[in-house]
């Protein structure tokens, strides 16, 4: 391992129980041969981070025992392995946090999101990004160039799952699409699907201040659900043809529904958001009728590259969503604050290095 100047111990942010996180001093990682050390300069907080805050579990993934949270993160190459040959001190990266065994079926096929093996940063038992340093695999840690921001670079996280989505749906230029959910995910999947030309965007949200971000970011129309019923409203904007491609990006069963309803014959539906129970009623006579085709949507595959290299020319669009920034030492305070989701607040971003 070479490296220069780096401390023996850092700050970590962890969640002894959900709902509570103490800051601690823990020895900085020595990166393995294969591993670069990370200097953490900005970890977004993601939807998944506040449901273990708030219910210790997702699915089948179970806190059990103190974890750090954080995956979405950016930082400077700080140390490198013996082995490693890409990379080298003072690089800066974006993460993809998902490690991956790289020998399985899924692996080889390229769909090493789906890999049973993963070693993805916060999701139970594996810590995450909440740290001043941590060790990666070399292979995931991806290049940024010098004018794209930490912060920009951490959003490529949930950028990547609106390419992900897009590839999946097979998204085309000049098509239609609606988003149901504009949370973080989903405001990234509208800057998503513009990356890929889509003519018309329609977005749901109960929150005008995020439609308004939508907006801000390329999409064409927005719903206020609270106020307007969608599926009037997007057939009217289709000529009474549906769209050709809907996401939820919520993990609402109300919304998954309306999803599926805007669809033209022969749609195309990506599940991207999460609800919180495991089965929804949906209308299989209407799926079957209009040869709807669904997608499942599980994190993302070999985007890392590409989304790099779009935020890189959309950066000032981008950053708009980032609304609350904290430094590490106040790490509950901003996942209380992403929780509880107050008016005005899109993404919540935290430095564990001081705010640069």
């Amino acid at each position: 391992m070479r490296q220069h100047s780096i401390p023996e111990t850092m700050k970590a942010a962890v969640m002894k129980e959900p709902g509570h996180i103490h800051i601690e001093q823990r020895a900085v990682p020595v990166p393995k041969a294969d591993e670069v050390l990370i200097q953490v300069m900005a970890v977004g907080v993601c939807g998944s981070d506040v449901h273990y805050f708030e219910h210790g579990r997702i699915g089948r993934f179970v806190v059990e025992k103190p974890i750090i949270l954080g995956h979405e993160c950016a930082g400077i190459v700080a140390a490198v392995g013996s082995s490693v040959t890409r990379l080298k001190q003072g690089d800066r990266v974006a993460v993809e946090p998902g490690v991956t065994c790289g020998r399985c079926s899924a692996c080889k096929e390229g769909r090493y999101n789906l890999c049973p093996d993963v070693q993805f940063l916060a999701t139970p038992p594996v810590d995450g990004a909440f740290v001043q340093y941590m060790t990666i695999r070399e292979d995931m840690a991806f290049p940024i160039p010098d004018h794209l921001s930490f912060e920009a670079a951490a959003l490529n996280e949930p950028f990547s799952v609106g390419i992900h989505a897009a590839r999946r749906s097979k998204l085309a230029p000049g098509t239609t699409l609606a988003i149901m959910g504009m949370g973080p995910v989903g405001l990234m999947a509208v800057t998503a699907a513009k990356s890929f030309g889509v003519e018309r965007i329609i977005v749901t949200d109960l929150e005008e201040v995020r439609l308004e971000a939508a907006r801000q970011l390329g999409a064409t129309h927005t719903i206020n659900v609270l106020n307007d019923d969608a599926l009037p409203i997007i057939r009217e904007l289709t000529n009474g043809r549906g769209v050709d491609t809907a996401w939820e990006t919520a993990g609402n069963p109300r919304a998954l529904q309306t999803a599926l309803y805007s669809l033209r014959r022969g749609g195309k539906l990506a599940i991207v958001g999460l609800p919180a129970q495991d089965e929804i009623a949906l209308n299989v006579p209407f799926i079957a009728d209009n040869e709807v085709d669904i997608y499942g949507i599980f994190r993302y595959a070999n985007t890392y590259s590409a989304g790099i290299e779009f935020l890189s020319s959309c950066q000032h669009d981008v950053m708009t969503l980032i609304t609350d920034r904290y430094n590490l030492e106040d790490a509950q305070q901003a996942m209380e604050r992403a929780l509880h989701n107050k008016s005005g607040s899109l993404k919540v971003m935290v430095y564990p290095n001081g705010m640069q």
